[in-house]
This record gives structure tokens, C-alpha cells and sequence, in this order.
């Protein structure tokens, strides 16, 4: 039974999905990394995808931008498709002089000024973090390869472009330690507490906010291959804690 913003039958989806934010980007993963892929919904242009990685079954699907959008393919393939592993594959901002355009980011946690997850806390101050089981998965994917990743908190914001007297957000971030910005992870973060599943996010940096350097649009939807292969070899790992 397809859904307002899915067209695929039940059980057309993998339990693990890769969740990009650009539908295009969906298929370059699809058609660079998976094999037997066949697309199995594109409603709205939201291309999403399944094939297998390693012999195992992996799909891929765009989300759009933002939480909002994020979050209503995220509940569906959660609700009626029966995905446990929501693992968004994207790219963010720096905010640390020491993570650099291209570098790897992943999420250990996601603060934000989105008010999603004080909704479903009602009012708490909930703590987005990422499950560690697959979080784990990653980071030990990257070690492996040898890789080298910048783990830690990432900042989902609401306003790609925030109001021009707000000039001290990134300063105040900065300080905090605080890695990257981004604008989907903390709304799934909390999406995946709601429901019940695993969710991770794990971004290669193209704009880097305090020097300016930023990858062009044809680089952002193909250049991101260490972030990729991490993510598929780490979902694909010993299954000690599937």
C-alpha cells in the first residue's frame, strides 16, 4: 500500500535506508554503489531506490530540505514500510577551524532551534542524540579504512538563511564546541526516539562558515564518495549489534 508521499508496495524498502537530502544524489548512490538497484517510488520527483550493497538489501531515498520534509519520509518508510535504520547521508557547514571542506562529520548529537522535538517532549528539553549501535558502526567503518572523522554535536537549524541581524549564531556555536551545521538530524533524531528505531547522521562538510570555502553544486552530488563507502561497509559490518 503505497502513501501520500510514497508510491512503492510494502516490503519494497531495505530495513536500513540512506536518506539524502537531494533526490539526484539518491541516484548517484544508487547507480555508483548499489547492485540490482531499481527505483521504487519517485512521487514528487523524491527518488528512492533498492538494491543490495555487499549481497545485503540497502535502499536509498531523498528527503528534501529541513526537518519538515525529512521528517515525512522518515515517519512513512518508518510507519508502512517497516524501516528500522534511518541513516541521513548529507552535507553541513563548518563551524571549527579544524574541520575542513570535505572532511567527514558524524552526529553524535543535534541541537537546534527547530521547536519538533519540545512538541513531542511536551516542552522538555529533549536530547537528540544518535543510536550507538550505529553510530559505532560508523566511526569503526572509518577507522577501518583509515579515515579520519570529526564526531561530535551538529546544530539542525530551521533557516538555511537566518535573519541578517543575527550575526553572533555561528560565534555562539563556535564556542560551544559545536561542529557543524546542518538541517535535517534532530528532527530524525527525535523521529527515531518517537517510533522506536535507529537513526544516525554522517555529513561531508561543503561550506565551511568561517573561511567561505564551499564545494560547487556538481561537487556536492558527486564528490561525497568517503562518506558513502563508510556508511554502506559500516551498515554492512559483523552483526554484533543489529
Amino acid at each position: 500500500m503505497a502513501t501520500r508521499h510514497i508510491s512503492a508496495e510494502v516490503g519494497a524498502f531495505a530495513e536500513t535506508v540512506l536518506l539524502p537530502g537531494d533526490p539526484l544524489r539518491a541516484r548517484y548512490i544508487s547507480e555508483s554503489y548499489l547492485s540490482d538497484a531499481v527505483e521504487v517510488t519517485a512521487v514528487r520527483n523524491m527518488l528512492g531506490y533498492t538494491g543490495t550493497y555487499q549481497g545485503q538489501p540497502m535502499s536509498v531515498m531523498g528527503t528534501g530540505m529541513g526537518i519538515p520534509s525529512a521528517s515525512i519520509y522518515a515517519s512513512e518508510l518508518v510507519l508502512t514500510y517497516g524501516v528500522r535504520n534511518l541513516v541521513r547521508v548529507g552535507s553541513c557547514g563548518s563551524l571549527q577551524p579544524g574541520v575542513a571542506v570535505r572532511d567527514v562529520v558524524i552526529a553524535q548529537g543535534a541541537s537546534t532551534d527547530s521547536a519538533v522535538n519540545r512538541r513531542r517532549s511536551g516542552g522538555l528539553d529533549f536530547a537528540a542524540l544518535a543510536d550507538f549501535g550505529l553510530l559505532r558502526r560508523l566511526v569503526e567503518s572509518a577507522e577501518n579504512k583509515g579515515r579520519a572523522v570529526h564526531v561530535g554535536n551538529v546544530f539542525s537549524s530551521d533557516l538555511l538563511y537566518p535573519p541578517s541581524d543575527d550575526h553572533d549564531e555561528n560565534e555562539r556555536l563556535t564556542a560551544l564546541g559545536v561542529l557543524a551545521v546542518e538541517m535535517e538530524a534532530a528532527g530524525l533524531y527525535g523521529l527515531a526516539a518517537q517510533y522506536g528505531v535507529r537513526a544516525v547522521a554522517i555529513c561531508t562538510v561543503s561550506d565551511h562558515l568561517i573561511t567561505g570555502e564551499r564545494l560547487s553544486v556538481a561537487e556536492r552530488q558527486t564528490s561525497f564518495g568517503d562518506m558513502i563507502e563508510i556508511t554502506l561497509d559500516g551498515m554492512v559490518g559483523p552483526p554484533h549489534d543489529r
